[in-house]
């Protein structure tokens, strides 16, 4: 699941101020409640708010038992809304967190995986994967 979120990354309109992110939501008993990619559907947009966006009536019980896969650690900070998409997560319930990439301090500092398991939540980090998810970012970091 986390290399179809990296992949999601990918369909993200380009931007010069914002990471290309992917993000899918999945039950525990493997069904995908949700995905999303940075600014699906406006410019300040992050793929986890897309993919939580999708998620709603019953199935909104189901996010505590559930995992949010990423392409970038979620952020704790952000320059276009007031909740970050760490807020987000933990408002919603979701138990476990999987991403590939830590947020680098290119627009804000991000400590999103941190605050997570502070939360109590179960946070897993795949840095294997990390130079894919940092693929469809890389005009940002030259």
């Amino acid at each position: 699941m986390l290399l179809e979120a990296i992949a999601l990354a990918r369909r993200c309109p380009p931007s010069d101020t914002a990471f290309s992110v992917g993000a899918i939501i999945v039950a525990d008993d493997g069904e995908e409640l949700g995905r999303g990619w940075s600014r699906r559907h406006g410019p300040t947009e992050h793929a986890e708010e897309a993919a939580l966006a999708q998620v709603t009536g019953d199935d909104r019980l189901r996010l505590r038992t559930a995992t949010i896969y990423t392409s970038l650690e979620p952020c704790s900070k952000r320059a276009s809304r007031a909740v970050t998409c760490t807020e987000h997560i933990l408002a919603a319930g979701i138990g476990r967190i999987v991403y590939a990439w830590s947020e680098p301090a290119l627009f804000v500092e991000g400590h999103g995986a941190e605050l997570l398991r502070r939360a109590g939540r179960t946070v897993i980090q795949f840095a294997d994967l990390a130079d894919a998810a940092r693929e469809p970012n890389l005009h940002l970091l030259s």
